[in-house]
């Protein structure tokens, strides 16, 4: 029976909820990543989507923090809610919510036991083994919400090798696949397995807290019983701290019903929220977009408001739905006021039973209403705009739920519109000019670098010749590339993204590079370029032209900070290195100059305007901290009076960490 890769699946409705108010609340991707990892409908939708054919083809997803990382904030706030709204299509019944409630229990366990497993054991990818851990019965998952009695057996009877259908369609490897097929096999047949096969079959095992599961910890692994009685105990108080936070009862009859009517009051507070601003107008500039979205955050609440925009150091009254609206304008600095409050503190403020200022007697008076509602509209860390509400404090909970959901997606609006530098661009046309323009400079500076190397090394060719017809050919080329570097410098400053996938042996990259190298930058007597590279494999998941981009720039940033009177670049590998439960190859690039300057430091991977003089753009620093982040590297500095070291820690090759086995 074929799956398809990208399932509708049911989950825990309390799980749902908190994703949702993670996204809502713009938590970061780490959080977020927390809660979607213990779910296995999410993960599994999730996997399908960041491992499908609209990212082209590149490096296959491991894990729920890459996944995040590739899809980005936004998409992932789409995914979840577009998966709350299929929970709504589910209709289960009582035995069908318990069912689900021991599926999330015996999934989230084996994936904490998987993944302690994996440090325990030294296995390079702890976070690879928990996803596989949270998805070796979804068949069980598919089962619970399939009707069809039949169905429902085939699913149960064959678990494993549709969860290995499932991670080979989603090009997780066939180790990954494997691990699937594989779970169910006893311990005595398990001895000389790969890695993977024996974490997920035994955590699968002490899953369930039986003795046979303590014996297979001890033929899989050779862990003595008290150990893995501890890991149990551990990963049981683990689970248990979760499902309180989530607020689902583990010893108890366990019904979804009324988590799933939560689900929908915030599932239909959103789609309200969304409608509305998709009636206004959101054309314009940010104080036109305020303005009419007034209307809109009336017709959601039915509760009349006013508008108001921050210009300079005031709060003025751009629009209302009262009628005539007056001209006010009022300060922005703290005055005690329900509006100001709200306007510095970027939360929302109701007046509920304080004295009101005058200002907020000012602002009841327009608004006709006993009570009043300050909700800030808060967009990339500040706050453009701040919508007053009347209100008569009753149902107040449920008005500011809707009312700051508005103001969020409000927000979310202007900042994909204008971008971190609103300040100084409200024109979005004039925005995505200036994206494009930064793009383009990257571009340049990086067809800067081949450039540079191409004419030195010409230059230093001329100089072993005496031939002067050919010394003058080589002067005419010379002079071609300074001109191709001018043209290029005279460009205004859309890369395509680099799916240069694969693996590359770093130490081989860097011996082929170091001839070139010396030859164009250290070809001065008092200048030297050393290479000390480990004696182990440094086979990286990178593409070799990624790792070119950053080793080019980094020792030519090197060798030009070396002093007139000299001085030493060092280039050393290490491998393998183990840090935050992962396996690296480890760069270090060191020079013996006198330091990155203090205005450089204090924007070290950001663009700056370069202290190296005319032709240089400062941009080289912000490339590499870029490349390094597609990589899914690690990157830092450490830098003084006595010289700079830059390291480097890149993902190794899957392939080549299986010591283990």
């Amino acid at each position: 029976m074929h799956i398809a890769p990208d399932l509708q699946l049911p989950s825990l409705p309390e799980v749902t909820l908190r994703a949702l108010e993670a996204c809502h609340q713009d938590a970061n991707y780490r959080k977020i990543s927390e809660i979607v990892a213990a779910d296995t409908a999410l993960v599994a939708r999730i996997l399908a989507l960041a491992n499908s054919a609209l990212y082209g083809p590149a490096t296959p997803i491991r894990s729920i923090d890459q996944a995040l990382l590739r899809l980005g904030t936004r998409r992932f706030h789409t995914l979840v809610l577009t998966a709350a709204l299929r929970q709504l299509l589910f209709e289960l019944g009582g035995d069908e919510w318990q069912q689900l409630r021991d599926f999330w229990r015996h999934s989230l366990t084996t994936a904490l036991t998987a993944r302690a497993l994996a440090t325990l054991t030294r296995y390079p990818e702890p976070d690879e083994a928990f996803m596989l851990g949270m998805l070796h019965n979804i068949g069980e998952l598919i089962a619970i919400k399939t009707p069809a009695t039949e169905a429902k057996q085939h699913y149960l009877d064959h678990q494993s090798d549709i969860a290995a259908e499932l991670v080979t369609s989603w090009g997780l490897g066939p180790m990954a696949a494997d691990a699937m097929r594989y779970q169910q096999a006893l311990p005595s047949e398990l001895r000389d397995a790969g890695h993977l096969v024996k974490l997920i079959s035994l955590a699968t095992r002490l899953a369930l807290s039986d003795a046979a599961g303590i014996a297979a910890a001890g033929t899989v692994f050779g862990l003595n019983e008290e150990l893995t009685r501890e890991i149990n105990r551990r990963i049981g108080h683990e689970v248990t701290g979760m499902a309180n936070s989530l607020g689902i009862p583990l010893d108890e009859d366990y019904s979804g019903e009324s988590a799933s009517r939560k689900l929908k009051q915030t599932i239909l507070r959103q789609a309200m929220a969304s409608q509305a601003l998709n009636l206004a107008d959101i054309s314009g500039e940010t104080d036109d977009i305020l303005a009419e979205t007034v209307n809109s955050l009336t017709l959601i609440t039915g509760l009349p408001a006013l508008c108001f925009g921050h210009a300079g150091d005031n709060l003025v009254l751009l629009s209302g739905t009262i009628g005539d609206i007056p001209e006010l304008a009022v300060t922005a600095k703290p005055g005690g006021s329900v509006l100001t409050e709200a306007f510095i503190s970027g939360l929302p403020v109701s007046l509920g039973e304080r004295p009101p200022t005058v200002l907020d007697r000012q602002l009841l008076s327009l608004l006709h209403t006993p009570s009043l509602l300050a909700i800030p509209v808060v967009s990339d860390g500040r706050c453009p705009g701040i919508f007053a509400l009347g209100t008569d404090n009753e149902q107040l909970p449920t008005t500011l739920e809707l009312t700051d959901i508005f103001a969020r997606q409000l927000a979310s609006v202007l900042a994909s519109r204008t971008g971190p530098d609103a300040k100084a661009t409200t024109d979005g046309k004039q925005l995505d000019q200036e994206v494009a323009q930064d793009r383009l400079r990257r571009q340049v500076h990086e067809v800067s670098n081949p450039l540079t190397i191409i004419r030195q090394y010409i230059y230093q060719l001329r100089s072993r010749l005496e031939d002067g017809d050919v010394q003058e050919e080589l002067d005419i080329i010379r002079d071609e590339l300074d001109r191709a570097g001018n043209l290029l410098l005279q460009m205004s400053h859309t890369d395509a993204p680099d799916h240069d996938g694969g693996s590359v042996e770093l130490n081989s990259e860097l011996e082929s590079l170091a001839r070139i190298l010396e030859d164009s930058l250290f070809s001065d007597d008092n200048r030297d370029l050393t290479l000390k590279l480990g004696s182990q494999s440094t086979q990286v998941a990178a593409g070799a032209t990624r790792i070119r981009q950053v080793v080019i720039n980094l020792v030519r940033n090197a060798a030009e900070s070396l002093p007139e009177n000299g001085g030493t670049v060092e280039v050393r590998t290490a491998s393998p290195i183990w840090q935050n439960q992962r396996t690296w190859v480890e760069l270090e690039i060191t020079d013996t100059g006198t330091g990155i300057p203090g205005e450089i430091r204090d924007a070290l991977f950001s663009p700056v305007t370069s202290t190296k003089g005319e032709g240089h753009s400062g941009l080289g620093l912000s490339i590499v901290k870029q490349l390094v982040d597609d990589m899914e590297g690690i990157i830092a500095c450490r830098t003084g009076q006595e010289g700079t070291t830059f390291r480097i820690l890149l993902p190794a090759a899957s392939h080549k960490n299986n010591e283990t086995d």
